[in-house]
């Protein structure tokens, strides 16, 4: 009989790769009507939502701001789009992914290639305990925050605090991080954020042009808060849940990484669709080639697919308690947890 303290035994591989490898061929193949339909439903509301705010000024800002946050949710979009150009499942081109990508990451304010680069990284180590700190969230063992300084407790507090990570932290990203290279990045990637600044600038002209220094900057700054909250929350939600797989190294497993370690969030179907379907990320992370505008399809088709545990919209808020992994009992904790761990140890110490 299991207790709440008991260590759940590691579950084994979900299946043999050459199975899911055999399912996930089915839907790789990428669709150009698909392709450009979602181009057209996305990026044309988007600039007729540009439009609409610049008319909503001479009337009021009551009008303007529910645009901008409505525009908000169609960035979001637009960057699934990008995201998808990233992992080349967007269009069979790598020519035509590459200039939609540009594009459209010039519209989120994101490099790129050079996010293409640092995504690839998150997708080869999601789940690997010892590859953690690019492209991911900043996630401590309860024993590394034990051991850590008082410096660097504040620090991750400060850096896990709801407020920060999805209100402050996406604007300082896509505002800030975003603007500058990493060293570690190759020679293009590193050109790449240079010419997206240069492109991001010449675009913030023209519409400071049209709209008016005050305007703009107030306009884009509602969009890319709503947009940047939004897209962190998602990719926090994805990969911070009950039940989610770490393990080490020697461990790790790709496909248990895969569909035990990426969610898969069951939102409404209004916000499945501003999010690209980027919800089945369970299925993305078994085969980033899938296109967005095939995972529902995959997902309902598939038996495999279709026995991993929903996360729903009411369900995802309990991510927020979320602070800590417990390598012992193989699961996230939150602070609390540690009043246990110091409980514990200085019972031990009496004895």
């Amino acid at each position: 009989m299991m207790t709440n303290d008991s260590v759940p035994p590691k579950a084994e591989s979900p299946t043999d790769p050459s199975a899911w490898r055999e399912i996930v061929a089915r839907y790789q193949k990428p669709s150009v009507g698909r392709g450009v339909w979602q181009i057209v439903n996305t990026l044309v509301p988007y600039a007729a939502l540009w439009y609409l705010m610049y008319l909503s000024l001479a009337v009021s800002w009551w009008l303007t701001v529910p645009l901008a946050i409505l525009a908000g949710a169609f960035l979001v979009r637009v960057f699934i789009i990008s995201h998808d150009c990233g992992h080349g499942s967007y269009f069979k081109s790598p020519r035509a992914n590459h200039i939609l990508g540009a594009i459209t990451g010039w519209l989120t304010f994101t490099p790129y290639l050079h996010w293409r680069w640092e995504h690839a990284i998150h997708h080869s180590s999601s789940g690997d305990l010892d590859r953690r700190g690019t492209g991911d969230v900043w996630t401590l063992t309860v024993q590394e925050y034990l051991e850590s300084s008082r410096w660097r407790r504040f620090s991750y507090r400060l850096a896990r605090n709801p407020m920060v990570l999805f209100v402050v932290a996406p604007l300082i990203l896509f505002l800030g991080i975003n603007r500058i290279p990493k060293p570690k990045a190759p020679t293009r990637e590193r050109y790449s954020v240079h010419l997206t600044n240069l492109a991001i600038g010449m675009m913030a002209v023209g519409l400071i042009w049209v709209f008016g220094l005050k305007a703009y900057l107030i306009i884009q700054f509602t969009v890319l808060m709503v947009a940047g909250s939004a897209g962190v929350w998602l990719f926090y939600v994805q990969h911070q849940f009950e039940g989610v797989y770490w393990d080490r190294a020697e461990e790790w497993d790709y496909a248990k990484a895969a569909l035990q370690g990426s969610s898969f969030y069951k939102l409404p179907k209004i916000l499945q669709w501003f999010s690209g379907n980027i919800g089945f990320h369970h299925i993305h992370h078994l085969s980033p080639r899938i296109p967005n505008y095939h995972l529902e399809k995959c997902h309902n088709a598939e038996p495999l697919f279709q026995t991993v545990k929903p996360v729903t919209l009411i369900g995802s808020f309990k991510s927020f308690t979320f602070r800590l992994w417990d390598e012992q009992r193989r699961k996230l904790v939150g602070y609390g947890h540690l009043k246990l761990i110091r409980r514990q140890k200085k019972l031990a110490a009496q004895r």
